[in-house]
């Protein structure tokens, strides 16, 4: 695995970049030491698509553990395998090679306790209304009966703030808050964990600021573990609690970084612009 560090929230001169990182990684393998073992556990594995001429390699020997409650965000630039791993855990794509187990299981293929919430706005039915493309899945999967399902569905509506908008169809609905339908079909389902392959890209500037506050609240409210994947810096920064960087192609774990210290209101700060700049380092400086 590569380096694991917290950046922290003072600057800290680059000479004493790696001192600061080496104090960080043996506390850290402390902890994990005392800590209970992951909901899900990545070990090892690499991912390979083909294309007309070659196969292509997307990961290489990816090692990740992730926690009940984690926001543990996957950090990279485009090409670097981030979506494709995200797609394994979900069970869509099988590993060239190691294992990724989720309490202790391996995953073979898509299941209910992981759910993915897409980037495009399209993911809904559009013949079904906002309540009943949320009822979907639990009746699909016979998770719940009728009443159960419609119940639940009302339930995370209210949390997403869409409950006044129940009974209309998707066309009627901005990109926002079809994505906060997604987000609320995926939640009633009561995952293990919630996956999120970079969900708020598609939208404006400000919209996605305001879906990333939201999404933190739904957090605190509901408790849930989430898996989120971007290529924003600062996005990463404000929604996770630790951070995956991956290299650029084929994807490896770079460092791994506890970020408790940042938050939507840490935008524009100095030393929030100051962590950011040492995430790109990590990311793109060819040194590490």
């Amino acid at each position: 695995m590569g380096t694991r560090l917290a950046i922290s929230p003072q600057p800290i001169a680059l000479s004493d970049w790696q001192a600061e990182s080496r104090r960080q990684a043996l506390e850290d393998a402390a902890a994990e030491g005392a800590a209970a073992n992951p909901l899900l556990a990545i070990r090892g594995v690499s991912l390979e698509y083909r294309s007309p001429e070659r196969v292509v390699r997307a990961t290489h020997r990816i090692d990740i553990d992730v926690h009940q409650g984690d926001r543990f965000v996957l950090l990279g630039p485009s090409g670097c395998g981030k979506s494709t791993l995200i797609k394994s855990v979900a069970g869509f794509i099988q590993p060239t090679e190691g294992s990724i187990t989720l309490d202790g299981v391996k995953v073979q293929g898509p299941g209910p306790d992981r759910i993915v919430v897409f980037q495009e706005f399209d993911q809904l039915l559009p013949w079904k209304t906002v309540r009943q493309n949320v009822a979907f899945p639990l009746l699909a999967s016979r998770t719940l009966g009728r009443k159960e399902a419609e119940e639940r569905a009302r339930y995370y509506l209210d949390k997403v703030g869409l409950s006044p908008f129940a009974d209309v169809h998707p066309h009627q609905l901005s990109g926002g808050m079809k994505q906060r339908v997604a987000i609320a079909r995926a939640l009633a389902m009561q995952p293990r964990i919630l996956l999120m392959d970079e969900p708020f890209a598609a939208l404006d500037a400000l919209t996605r600021r305001k879906m990333q506050e939201e999404l933190l609240v739904l957090w605190e409210d509901v408790g849930f573990t989430l898996l989120f994947v971007t290529h924003s810096i600062e996005e990463a920064l404000v929604v996770g609690s630790r951070i995956a960087l991956l290299s650029p192609h084929p994807g490896r774990v770079r460092a791994e970084i506890n970020s408790h210290a940042w938050d939507i209101d840490s935008l524009g700060g100095v030393s929030f612009q100051a962590a950011a700049q040492r995430i790109h380092h990590l990311l793109f400086d060819q040194a590490h």
